[in-house]
């Protein structure tokens, strides 16, 4: 029966999208609490509190779903057309991390597991749950176990046929299915990932302080981003893809297959003046259908406020100082920051507004403006 419902599910894989599907047990990943109790006890989350709240509950699949017995992995490739550093030129582009700008994968990685999970309910009589990275399921180490790839040192998953560039997905069930065997670590003496971090994210390999992480900072971080930080930001309105982009392993892919991946026009380096008019209904209506648009309005365009300030377009200028007395303080202060660094002439002509603003971290952004 085992072996029937393993080819049943490699075809039902296929046909709903995914680029491969792999199995493992319950209990593979002893070694998965301690290393997150680490990676908490060190910070290295930032303000994702929700990793600590379901910390408990990471630690094993059974924590989730005591009856499972076995974790099915999916995986769909999201692998770009071109290479995504190379996107980092015209500097008055805003760049969006690869995985961002197509549909929402969310959603697509979601209708595909309830399919599979329908037929392997159907045909085994066992019960399923499908789970995305939305819920508290360590897919990383669960995919390694499963042998779909291995985590590199840059901490993301690695595949031999499709580098760096996977979406997983995992099924768990009640059924008993004979596990696949673990995949072996390939990265060898390759530091690729780890020298082309921007901000050093890395304290050590395999290690990830997600508090320098421009996909952290650009996209979780909910507050405003140290000055330490902006200059190496440059143009990434939304996620960084430069450790996933140098990754050897990525030669051996293929552009996804999936279509609703792939660029469309609202994401694909929107000009910088683009994002820095947007308002919010504005916002929505460009990055509906996209994860862009979960992170919203705000702090998209205070990320779009950084790389105007690096940009040197003075072009730019205008459209910052309109969004001086913006109603978001996070937007405020970067627009502060940036005019500062593009016209610092006009932003001294306007230095009143310094004494009505009432936030602190904009305050500062003018004090450091004014003092010098």
């Amino acid at each position: 029966m085992a072996e029937t419902l393993k080819t049943l599910l490699a075809r039902e894989a296929h046909d709903a999208g995914f680029d491969v599907v792999a199995v493992t047990t319950v209990n593979a990943i002893p070694q998965a609490a301690a290393r997150l109790a680490a990676y908490l006890g060190a910070g290295h989350h930032g303000d994702m509190s929700w990793m600590a709240e379901h910390a408990g509950r990471r630690e094993s699949p059974t924590a989730l779903w005591p009856d499972a017995k076995s974790v099915i992995i999916l995986a769909k490739s999201y692998a770009p057309r071109e290479n995504p550093i190379a996107t980092l030129q015209p500097t008055d582009r805003a760049v969006i991390s690869a995985y961002a700008r197509g549909k929402d994968y969310h959603d697509i990685v979601k209708a595909g597991l309830k399919r599979v999970a329908r037929t392997l309910q159907t045909a085994s009589g066992a019960d399923v749950k499908v789970f995305v990275d939305t819920a508290p399921l360590m897919e990383k180490p669960l995919a390694e176990a499963a042998g779909l790839g291995w985590q590199g040192k840059h901490t993301n998953l690695v595949s031999r046929a499709h580098g760096s560039w996977l979406f997983l997905g995992a099924i768990l069930t009640t059924a008993e299915i004979a596990p696949d065997s673990p995949e072996t670590d390939h990265c060898g003496s390759c530091t690729r990932c780890l020298d082309a971090c921007p901000t050093n994210a890395f304290p050590a390999p395999y290690q990830l302080d997600a508090r320098r992480c421009i996909a952290y900072l650009t996209i979780e971080h909910k507050g405003h981003i140290a000055e330490e930080f902006r200059a190496a930001i440059g143009n990434r309105v939304f996620g960084c893809d430069d450790c996933l982009a140098v990754c050897p392993w990525n030669k051996f892919a293929q552009t996804t297959r999936e279509i609703r991946f792939l660029a469309r026009a609202e994401t694909d380096n929107p000009p910088l003046a683009d994002l820095l008019a947007l308002d919010d209904a504005a916002f929505r209506a460009r990055f509906a259908g996209t994860p862009v648009k979960r992170t919203g309005r705000d702090r998209v365009v205070r990320n779009a406020l950084i790389a105007a300030g690096n940009s040197g377009d003075v072009k730019l200028a205008a459209l910052v100082e309109g969004l001086l007395d913006d109603a978001s303080p996070l937007v405020r202060a970067m627009a502060v920051w940036a005019l500062a660094r593009l016209a610092p002439q006009r932003l001294s002509a306007l230095s009143a507004m310094a004494e009505t603003e009432h936030d602190a971290a904009v305050c500062a952004e003018w004090r450091t403006f004014l003092l010098g």
